[in-house]
């Protein structure tokens, strides 16, 4: 387990928690584009939220088939990570070379076809995310399907995972374990969870 990534912050409480956590997460990410989230962050309000002096962690800006728009209105900002989805590899291959950002891709998945679509990224990515098609909705999909990938990038999984899952077991299937609504308490971000799970990957990173 290489780490963690926790999404859908929009606060600057709970993201200075997150980030002074005595194990701060590798990857935070915000939701820029696509507002039927609850967890959305206009560019007016990401321009405060990342002030903040990151440290350890990477920032991650999270697009829906980002237009030319957005992406202009964010670039100043210091994001890391550009994690996309519902593009093609030209798609983001364009925004990768122009934007100079390492890229997540977000595929979606339903069943097995959805999971071999990672071969068309493979000159396009630095890390891939596997997740569900619920986007702003908290959905799972049947993470058996991923357990025998070979991929000589990291892999990053998502889909309705929640703190009291058994975490040893994404240990097992993936790379980076990637959560939002699970650290949530009636839809809000809720620090007593953030920071039982991060507790929690830490003992799993370390465990042998």
């Amino acid at each position: 387990m290489k780490g963690c990534k926790i999404c859908g912050i929009s606060d600057l409480d709970t993201l200075n928690f997150i980030i002074n956590h005595q194990y701060p997460p590798k990857f935070i990410g915000f939701i820029c584009n696509y507002k039927k989230s609850s967890r959305y962050v206009d560019v007016k309000k990401l321009n405060k939220l990342l002030t903040l002096d990151k440290k350890k962690s990477n920032f991650v800006a999270v697009l829906v088939k980002p237009d030319e728009k957005i992406l202009e209105k964010i670039k100043h900002l210091p994001f890391d990570y550009y994690q996309l989805y519902d593009c093609t590899p030209e798609e983001i291959r364009k925004i990768r070379d122009r934007y100079n950002k390492r890229i997540i891709t977000a595929l979606t998945v339903i069943d097995e076809n959805d999971v071999q679509k990672y071969h068309l990224f493979s000159e396009v990515t630095d890390i891939y995310l596997f997740d569900s098609k619920g986007y702003e909705k908290s959905m799972a999909f049947d993470h058996k399907l991923i357990e025998k990938i070979k991929i000589n990038k990291p892999l990053m999984i998502a889909g309705d995972i929640k703190i009291n899952d058994h975490l040893e077991y994404y240990k097992k299937i993936a790379d980076i374990i990637d959560i939002s609504g699970g650290l949530e308490t009636s839809g809000i971000k809720d620090k007593s969870k953030i920071d039982i799970f991060l507790n929690k990957i830490k003992q799993v990173h370390h465990e042998t």
